[in-house]
């Protein structure tokens, strides 16, 4: 046998010694036979490492989680198969039923063994499913679990999610202390209640729900996570060294702690380790949102991987190409440009002046760092908005509430004429600004005697016209009428539309 040949034999015999997926789901399965369940369980967890697209191994080590008395990872497993890798796989509700009996949760047991017996009625564990109905004691005879069904709170913690989102923070939180009331261990809630507060600019009462929610749930990572982001945004940096040294130690096995943890690496400018876990995910397949490109080519741009941050990059064009320019490469003109941007609109949002507190509000729609300006210490406290405020805020963080504030859209409408001169103007130059003030200017006034404002166009191009000719300058109002796509004689009317309403 030749010298090369051998070699190869040798690389070869040296591969398949690489221990893969399915041989330590294998030797997961010999200890459980054994009864080892700290040996099964280290290796079934490194088995989903590296298989984590497969239902039998994440179930099995969800079994395995049972069996150590650790039934609220299991659950997640469980509701991981289900929700992302194999919802076909029916038993999941029966062994979830399990868990939640053992937690003493009977209401959410009972749900999920009557799924399981609805969707498999013959399924292997039918017995067992029809068994633990029966041992369940409902002790009240009327019970209805539509009054305690999952279905409900995973609606109620969207709803809770969507306000989180739209900026209405106070609302959110009012829904998610009621969530934990009634759920006191479904800890996202925990972690959403600690967002709000940091959103509001409480960031010690968020760190303080953080640390409850650590204190009767351990190790839970989203709550580390998010305490790692509020001390870096405190600039404590003892704190968060610490914490992030704890991090690293940190393998996660479901696909969202790891995005999770590469996501909150990337925010506190540990690079190396960002890139390792997010660009880990890419690799297995993961399709991620823009967020998720944006930290990736972000981590890989720092850690000297500039083609691939280009790369990265692009795929988030592809969702949202309004992100051209915003490039990492391009960070520190961004940051500049949103830290101008924020104290520009807390200058207006703090403004003695009704009309230029709106037009601040109007801004905050429009602003990509949002979350910035509503958690900026300088935000004024919501109970320091007047109601005209107050009912514009919601309507331009898209609250749930918008039917009921502004039934009759007037404020709807208003908004969208300031769109509208937006749109024809931007970017807004200061001279631009001046246009906008004198809209809201003339809206106050609109709401004040009753006005619907129901032509908006023409009510732009009435603005638009009167404001240059406030300005000494010269526009024909068949330019005027053209530009906003509506008539002279139309134009005319709303002309004197606004004129009237100062002279009452």
């Amino acid at each position: 046998m030749s010298r090369d040949s051998k070699l190869r034999q040798e690389q070869g015999n040296v591969l398949s010694f690489i221990p893969t997926g399915e041989y330590y789901f294998n030797k997961g399965i010999q200890a459980y036979d054994r009864h080892d369940m700290k040996k099964a369980k280290k290796y079934l967890q490194r088995a989903v490492q590296l298989e984590p697209y497969d239902p039998v191994i994440t179930c099995q080590l969800a079994i395995i989680y049972t069996h150590c008395e650790e039934f609220q990872q299991a659950i997640e497993l469980f509701q991981h198969i289900l929700n992302q890798l194999d919802p076909s796989m029916v038993e999941c509700h029966y062994f979830m039923a399990n868990n939640y009996a053992e937690l003493g949760f009977f209401n959410e047991a009972f749900y999920h063994a009557s799924q399981y017996l609805e969707k498999d009625p013959d399924g292997e564990y039918s017995e067992e499913a029809e068994e633990l109905l029966y041992m369940i004691d409902l002790e009240e005879e009327d019970f209805e679990y539509s009054s305690f069904e999952q279905d409900e709170l995973m609606i109620k913690q969207d709803e809770a999610r969507h306000l989180l989102e739209t900026g209405n923070f106070e609302m959110a939180l009012k829904q998610l202390n009621e969530l934990i009331d009634k759920y006191p261990e479904f800890w996202s809630s925990y972690n959403n209640v600690a967002l709000a507060y940091f959103y509001l600019g409480k960031t010690e009462k968020a760190i303080d729900v953080l640390r409850t929610l650590l204190q009767k749930n351990p190790g839970n990572l989203h709550a580390l996570c998010n305490l790692a982001v509020f001390y870096y945004h405190q600039h404590d940096t003892e704190k968060l060294e610490h914490l992030l040294n704890g991090l690293e130690k940190v393998q996660p096995i479901l696909i969202d702690h790891q995005y999770k943890l590469g996501a909150t690496f990337a925010i506190a400018g540990r690079y190396e380790e960002a890139y390792h876990w997010l660009n880990r995910l890419k690799k297995m397949g993961f399709e991620g949102d823009e967020s998720f490109y944006y930290w990736l080519s972000l981590a890989a741009y720092h850690t000297g991987r500039r083609q691939a941050a280009q790369s990265f990059w692009q795929q988030l064009l592809e969702m949202n190409p309004e992100k051209k320019g915003f490039e990492p490469w391009n960070q520190d003109l961004e940051k500049e440009l949103n830290d101008k941007n924020t104290q520009f609109v807390l200058g207006k949002i703090n403004s003695e002046e009704m009309p230029e507190r709106l037009f601040g509000i109007f801004l905050i729609g429009l602003a990509s760092n949002r979350s910035d300006i509503v958690s900026h210490p300088d935000f004024k406290r919501v109970d320091e908005f007047t109601l005209t405020e107050k009912i514009y805020l919601a309507h331009v963080l898209d609250s749930q509430m918008n039917d009921l504030v502004d039934p009759d859209e007037v404020f709807a409408r208003g908004h969208n004429i300031a769109c509208i001169l937006y749109d024809h103007y931007k970017p807004l130059l200061p001279d631009h600004a001046k246009l906008m003030l004198a809209w809201f200017t003339v809206f106050l006034k609109g709401l004040q005697q009753g006005e619907r404002f129901k032509n908006e166009w023409a009510y732009a191009a009435a603005m638009d016209y009167l404001w240059h000719q406030h300005n000494g300058r010269k526009i024909s109002q068949q330019k005027a009428a053209a530009a906003y796509r509506t008539s002279v004689s139309t134009l005319r009317k709303y002309i004197n539309q606004i004129r009237t309403l100062f002279q009452v």
